[in-house]
């Protein structure tokens, strides 16, 4: 096999292919040729010549060509012309030809001298049709202009993917010029490219016909290696008028004004949508710590790859203190981490829960120092150590690529909260302007819900605080009866529940529990005044009834608020107990049996509401039998009805027996993880010798 056959099997076209192979721009001018000999007769008459002349072979060859195909009137022009070929001029221009039919067509001809073996002169014609040839002409004249004038880039490659046209715009794109990148694949010319996708649509064209339009990638290039552009690309498949598939064509824009634009808009919404996440998902409770940490989730990972949110200590235990010491270090309660994806990263950051103390050189310190914010684009192994709690924490902050930082102060009312601290570890991108702007705007509204915490668990502690001094002192078993007593404050805010336990004269107990309308101080103030109010009437020696009516005339003086109230009078000797309520749930009566139930007594009006009389009821109790005095808070709860909860607490005493302080535990546990609302529980049981009869007797007070 020789050198040239090798190359014609590789190139896949060898001497049969070329003979078969369609001409391209010679078949659509269909060009004819045409042989005259020295006397002017026509020797050599092709195939296209019958097409174009419109003459067979047997009716031109031999002829005179003037004869056969010059009008009368042109002749003369025609024998000069062929007389100037014959001589070794040439001619090129266009001459009308007489068809068959007598129509004219003008032809558009190329003519030129031969010489034979025998020295013989001959004239070569090679014709087309003229209006052929200057549509072609315009064709190529009209693409040469676009090629060159387009401000869009446009490309060339053959079947092969390798580069074969690149017209001025695009070499200006990419600044590089065609002959550097003729016969290259685009990887090869440019590999800051995605080569394999823009490939990949190149082939799906050359293989479908179909073109693919506005097709985007995003690249670099050596006209900017320095930075991404964006194109938008469109594919189709060149084909010679025969149909034979020449290659790919694409034409190239450079949109990366309109993609950065775009992208910005779509940043801008997404800020947006995260500060709307935020007022949603932030400060849903008034816990400090779970708003804390709803702020660090809610930044990751569309903001940040990393969140911590840390509090200056002084925040956590309520306390006047300076945000910075006088040697310019600053005490820090972690309170919340987050990240957008496992990393090892989080363990770099304090340990929620415990108290970090930062110098005045870390970041951190500096934050609530000057109460600003704190962005640092590119993080140096220099930035880290101001950054990271200690070296060790560092170390792992840069095997995490940590890249970009942000430190936000948690600002509300004039004072700094603290420090909300956004970490980039696997986004590329390093934060900036805009990002700090809407940390800034995060921690803002955040810090305001922090701060409502703080300033509600400051005024809870102050109730609770109020409350439990007010509340009597765990009440101690008495000469026949056995006492046991709980109290819960109501997770959200404590409120105005109270019970009590009164020795009186002649061995009888008192037994109170009641119920402040409202939450806070306010309702724990209220309630104390009552709690005396009720001590002071029960020494007295007062009925029930008329201990309600005293209360609910002086209830309107002690502020703007009203209470339920139950009160009974236990007589251990005799087992008679007398009770009265003011608007209060009933109590529970569990008999030594173990049966249990509610004592039907009359409702009366809560203390307050006045110009309503109570009344009382009286039962004798049998010795074992236990009293239940609850508030609302114990068995009502929300979605529920009020008599599921009473009906559950019946079956609960039915069940337990055993210590008093027991049976509280479990009523508890089984009603209450979390109170919404306050509760208070107080547990009576009979230890003496009673009257075998029980009667009821109503007393009514006015």
């Amino acid at each position: 096999m020789t050198t040239h056959d090798r190359v014609d099997q590789e190139d896949g076209a060898g001497i049969g292919s070329m003979a078969t192979a369609p001409g391209g721009v010679l078949d659509l001018l269909r060009v004819a040729a045409v042989a005259l000999d020295v006397e002017g007769r026509i020797a050599l008459w092709s195939p296209e010549a019958e097409q174009l002349f419109g003459y067979r072979a047997a009716e031109a060859l031999g002829r005179r060509a003037d004869k056969l195909l010059v009008h009368p009137k042109d002749r003369s022009a025609a024998v000069e012309l062929f007389a100037r070929v014959r001589a070794g001029d040439t001619w090129a221009g266009v001459f009308p030809v007489r068809r068959p039919d007598g129509s004219t067509l003008k032809v558009d001809f190329r003519t030129m001298g031969l010489r034979d073996a025998h020295g013989e002169g001959y004239a070569l014609g090679l014709a087309a049709d003229e209006g052929t040839v200057r549509r072609l002409e315009t064709d190529l004249a009209v693409s040469g202009f676009l090629i060159g004038q387009s401000p869009v880039g446009l490309a060339v490659f053959d079947t092969e993917l390798r580069w074969l046209r690149a017209n001025p715009a695009l070499q200006r794109m990419n600044s590089i010029t065609e002959p550097q990148v003729r016969g290259l694949r685009v990887g090869e010319a440019l590999p800051g490219l995605d080569c394999e996708a823009i490939e990949s649509a190149m082939r799906h064209v050359l293989e479908s016909g179909e073109p693919l339009l506005d097709q985007q990638s995003i690249g670099r290039t050596p006209a900017d290696p320095d930075h991404d552009h964006a194109w938008s690309e469109s594919y189709y498949r060149l084909e010679d008028p025969s149909g034979r598939i020449l290659g790919v064509a694409v034409s190239i824009m450079d949109i990366s004004r309109r993609h950065r634009e775009t992208s910005e808009i779509a940043e801008a919404r997404e800020r947006l949508a995260v500060i709307a996440d935020a007022s949603v998902r932030v400060g849903t409770t008034l816990d400090l710590r779970r708003t804390a940490q709803e702020l660090a989730d809610v930044t990751v990972p569309r903001l940040a790859d990393l969140a911590a949110v840390d509090v200056l200590d002084s925040v956590v235990h309520r306390e006047a203190t300076p945000r910075v010491w006088t040697d310019g270090s600053a005490r820090f309660r972690a309170l919340a981490v987050a990240a957008g994806y496992p990393t090892d990263a989080v363990h770099a950051a304090d340990p929620v829960g415990e108290i970090a103390r930062y110098d005045p050189t870390r970041l951190i310190t500096q934050c609530v120092r000057e109460a600003r914010p704190i962005l640092v684009p590119h993080v140096t192994e220099q930035d880290v150590r101001r950054i990271a709690r200690d070296d060790d924490a560092g170390r792992v902050l840069l095997r995490e690529g940590v890249h970009s930082y942000i430190a936000a102060p948690l600002i509300a009312r004039g004072s700094v909260l603290g420090t909300l601290s956004l970490h980039r570890t696997i986004n590329p991108r390093p934060f900036d302007e805009e990002d700090l702007t809407l940390a800034c705007e995060l921690a803002i509204r955040a810090a305001l819900c922090i701060d409502n915490a703080r300033l509600y668990a400051r005024e809870r502690d102050a109730a609770l605080t109020l409350q439990r001094s007010l509340l009597s002192q765990q009440p101690r078993d008495l000469d026949g009866l056995e006492i046991a007593s709980r109290y819960l404050p109501a997770v959200s805010a404590a409120g105005g529940d109270w019970f009590d336990v009164l020795p009186l004269p002649d061995g009888r107990v008192g037994l109170v529990v009641g119920d402040v309308m409202g939450k806070g101080i306010h309702a724990a103030a209220i309630m104390g005044q009552l709690r005396t109010a009720t001590r002071a009437f029960s020494r007295l020696e007062l009925p029930p009834a008329q201990v309600l009516c005293h209360l609910d005339e002086i209830t309107p003086s002690l502020g703007e608020s009203i209470a339920t109230c139950l009160y009974a009078v236990c007589d251990p000797r005799t087992g008679r107990c007398e009770m009265s309520t003011a608007g209060h749930l009933p109590p529970v009566l569990v008999h030594p049996g173990g049966d249990a139930e509610l004592i039907d007594l009359p409702t009366g009006a809560p203390l307050g509401v006045g110009g309503v009389p109570f009344a009382s009821v009286e039962r004798e109790l049998a010795e074992g039998a236990l009293l239940a005095l609850f508030t609302d808070g114990l068995v009502e709860k929300r979605h529920q009805s009020l008599d599921v909860g009473l009906h559950t607490l019946v079956q609960l005493l039915r069940r337990h027996q055993g210590p008093l302080e027991r049976i509280c535990d479990q009523v508890l546990a089984a009603l209450h993880g979390a109170p919404d609302d306050d509760v208070a529980l107080l547990l009576a049981r009979l230890r003496c010798p009673r009257l075998p009869e029980a009667s009821v007797v109503t007393v009514e007070s006015g």
